[in-house]
């Protein structure tokens, strides 16, 4: 029986291949042209004064003034929509032992139809500032002007995407790009044993994808599918590089009105190469003035894995409404069992639930770029009152919105994760509620005879939580607070796991028009094996003034 709820059925379940074969860029499905138009840009300025008291090991005080200016801007429109949060500050420091730094930070995500409904453009970026422990493990929580290991993370991503209709016949395709770089951290980590910790550099990605297809009931019962992709990661440190390429043929065939079964089959082929570091006379790897390997470019790429094959997918789809939908596959890919899957439910204009299951292979630049395009493009920057970073998380009832909750290991690296994330948010009149949790598990690839041949096979794992909550108690006077925290574990020897967390918070009120004021307390900290804990708590006082 034709069932006209799966119309377009075959279109997600083209979303969802893409997702299996070409992870490392995924698309937004955010509808500009049904959004009101609306244009809100808020540029400031800011002062305020921080005193930070260090409660362990030590018993410091730090005191400093923060310096800042930046703009949040929201912008959407019928052929447009676009988020954006941007911040620079200077924070500098009452005591000779309290160093003066510079911190840009912010996030934005923006979509632009060239050709409505045809042809569009997506793009986004991001900014932020991270900690770095000795297994490589990274904390967002704020350390305050007196930290050390800390260094810059940027990441941008942007390309088309195409979607029309050829007769029955519906042509998707898209090609991302994404350039990702941190920063080298003041201090460069060492590991329990003296190694240092080789901290990610920069790496470009890119990701394309067609398809072909027909949806259910246009010219047969089942809907069928044809597509191609390609993902391709290419990583500085030790010229590391992944090349996935695939073909697939896909298959929707409604059961009722809300569910299909679907499925796929294809061929892949995977190879993930590097180079080996630089040696000396004596045959230990050369170090660079950044902390980093130096890449010994006159020797062969070396393998480190490949897969070529058959791969192929089953699974359901339940949509029993426009507002909820259901996709949970399982399959065979990278010569192994894989799963997949993801669940939104969005019952009212206010509220969303979210929950993604993914495998895939990247590096960390990929997987920031990933994580970049899941965002919604209305979304709210949540930041750390006391030091102006970003949260875990950002505020908005569309996408995944916790880009900076699950960053795990700085390590350069490429790996296979595996792992799920759920977010959930609701604005209830002059309440707004977040939260995000996940767990991800990362299996590095080496080559063998390489630096990085102590990697390989080594698993880390990462549990995050991130919340906010925020209350506006009059027309002058806010209350706000936010939470983060993740567990690492590492699978090197002697590296022991690592708790790090922040919590915050703050109150706001409006002096005059334009003119406001911030007072916020702040605990921050990082748990730790085979070092001494630290744990600091700050207070703020603070005006702003919004033009």
């Amino acid at each position: 029986m034709a069932m006209r709820r799966f119309r377009h059925s075959a279109a997600l379940a083209a979303t969802m291949a893409a997702c299996f074969a070409a992870p490392a860029l995924a698309q937004d499905d955010d509808a500009p042209g049904e959004r009101r138009s609306r244009l809100d840009v808020t540029p400031y300025i800011e002062a305020a004064q921080v005193v930070t008291a260090e409660l362990q090991p030590g018993s410091d005080v730090f005191t400093y003034t923060r310096l800042a200016a930046g703009v949040d801007a929201a912008i959407s429109g019928r052929n447009s929509a676009a988020s954006v949060s941007l911040r620079y500050e200077r924070s500098i420091g009452w005591d000779d032992d309290v160093a003066d730094f510079d911190t840009l930070t912010g996030v934005a995500r923006g979509s632009l139809a060239l050709v409505p409904q045809t042809l569009t453009l997506e793009a986004g970026g991001l900014a932020a500032r991270t900690r770095i422990d000795r297994n490589g493990a990274t904390s967002i929580g704020g350390f305050g002007a007196n930290s050390d290991s800390t260094t810059q993370i940027y990441s941008v991503y942007a390309g088309p995407s195409l979607q029309t209709q050829v007769g029955d016949v519906e042509v998707t395709g898209t090609y991302l790009v994404g350039y990702s770089r941190v920063e080298s951290p003041d201090l460069v980590p060492a590991s329990s044993t003296g190694g240092l910790v080789d901290v990610f550099d920069e790496s470009v990605s890119q990701a394309a994808s067609v398809r072909a297809g027909i949806a259910p009931d246009m010219v047969l019962p089942v809907g069928l599918g044809v597509g191609a992709g390609w993902n391709r990661q290419d990583i500085s440190n030790l010229d590391q590089r992944i090349d996935d390429r695939h073909v697939r043929g896909d298959i929707t065939v409604p059961v009722t009105r809300e569910i299909a079964l679907i499925g796929g089959v294809g061929y892949e082929d995977v190879e993930v190469s590097s180079r080996d570091a630089l040696r000396d006379s004596d045959g230990d790897p050369v170090i660079g003035p950044d902390g980093r390997f130096i890449t010994d470019e006159s020797q062969p790429r070396q393998i480190a894995y490949e897969a070529e094959g058959l791969i192929w997918d089953v699974g359901v789809m339940w949509r029993p409404s426009r507002r909820t939908s259901l996709t949970a596959t399982v399959g065979r890919r990278y010569d192994s069992t894989t799963y997949y899957g993801s669940l939104s439910y969005a019952p009212s204009a206010n509220s969303s639930f979210s929950v993604s299951v993914y495998d895939d292979i990247t590096g960390f630049g990929g997987q920031l770029a990933n994580s970049l395009n899941g965002l919604s493009t209305n979304f709210e920057a949540i930041r750390n009152p006391v030091t102006g970073d970003l949260g875990g998380c950002v505020g908005g009832v569309e996408g995944e919105n916790c880009t900076l909750a699950g960053l795990g290991s700085l390590r350069s690296a490429i790996y296979r994760r595996r792992g799920v994330s759920a977010t959930f948010s609701r604005v209830m009149g002059r309440t707004q509620l977040g939260l995000g949790v996940g767990y991800e598990r990362r299996k590095y690839i080496a080559a063998a005879g390489t630096v990085l041949a102590p990697l390989d096979g080594i698993t880390d794992e990462n549990y995050w939580v991130s919340a906010y909550a925020g209350r506006q108690l009059d027309r002058q006077s806010s209350l706000n607070f936010n939470a983060s925290a993740s567990w690492f574990e590492t699978g090197l020897d002697n590296a022991g796991s690592t708790l790090g967390y922040s919590a915050s918070v703050s109150y706001y009120r409006t002096i005059i028009a334009g003119l406001s004021g911030t007072a916020a307390v702040g605990l921050d900290g990082i748990t730790r094996e085979s070092l001494p804990d630290y744990t600091s708590a700050s207070a703020l006082l603070g005006l702003r003034y919004s033009f």
